[in-house]
């Protein structure tokens, strides 16, 4: 099956192929997905990086082929709005979007010429510590809540903690859920550490909810804006309202 990538910054992916279809994650600039259906508008993908499935408009991606996706750089773009220039336009992309293609600055992806001269940010070169930690993840403080974001214009709880593992060369599944599959459990709160996730369920018992602990006894998560709360025994404490939140159901240590 053939490959895309985006020519814009992030292509909605949603549900069904259609407009009004609910978005369910995004497609990144830079990032390469598998061909799997096709309509007259739409192509259902698998992204390669999570393997996430949804329709995306195909008018905002570029067929490439399998010996070029085997080519990309590990790097992410290291500016809070980093500029691409595209065929001599300039196209704003957000903090940590994949300069897969670039090679010293340079891509060539179907008929389009890019050019990057932002700041890279090297995800193997970077420390998994709380130094690292506690300034990628505010750089996202504020960051509107919006299912199916994956960026610093709008982010989920789970797009949130997949996009600042990512800078830390961890790669998560897209899903809440499927993220607490991995990782080592932390048997108590009190022992949790900078950069644990924490997971939160419904009535049913079902993983619904996951931020990363900046303390034993503070949470940094997607809820109606990325922001900072309190954490205890019992699951989130919302600062502003005093509010008991989310239900806390199991954390979890990846590193």
């Amino acid at each position: 099956m053939p490959f895309v990538s985006p020519i814009v910054p992030v292509v909605p992916m949603r549900a069904e192929a259609a407009h009004r279809s609910e978005m369910i994650s995004q497609f990144l600039f830079g990032e390469v997905a598998e061909i799997l259906e096709k309509t007259q508008d739409f192509f259902k993908v698998r992204l390669l990086f999570d393997d996430y499935i949804g329709w995306c408009q195909s008018n905002q991606l570029q067929q490439i082929t399998e010996t070029f996706v085997q080519k990309g750089s590990v790097l992410l773009n290291g500016d809070l709005l980093g500029t691409v220039m595209i065929n001599g336009s300039s196209m704003h992309i957000p903090f940590g979007l994949p300069l897969y293609f670039f090679e010293q600055g340079k891509a060539l992806i179907g008929n389009y010429q890019m050019e990057f001269d932002g700041k890279n940010w090297n995800p193997q070169d970077a420390n998994f510590n709380e130094e690292t930690i506690k300034w990628l993840t505010d750089q996202y403080l504020n960051t509107a809540y919006l299912w199916g974001g994956r960026t610093l214009f709008g982010i989920d709880c789970s797009g949130f903690t997949q996009q600042i593992y990512r800078f830390l060369n961890i790669h998560l599944p897209r899903d809440a859920y499927q993220q607490a599959v991995f990782g080592e459990i932390v048997g108590f709160l009190q022992e949790a550490i900078c950069g644990d996730l924490a997971f939160f369920d419904n009535a049913e018992g079902k993983i619904t909810h996951v931020g990363i602990m900046l303390d034993s006894e503070t949470i940094i998560h997607a809820s109606g804006k990325v922001r900072i709360d309190d954490i205890d025994n019992f699951g989130i404490i919302n600062r502003d309202t005093g509010e008991r939140t989310h239900q806390l159901r199991i954390i979890k240590r990846y590193k």
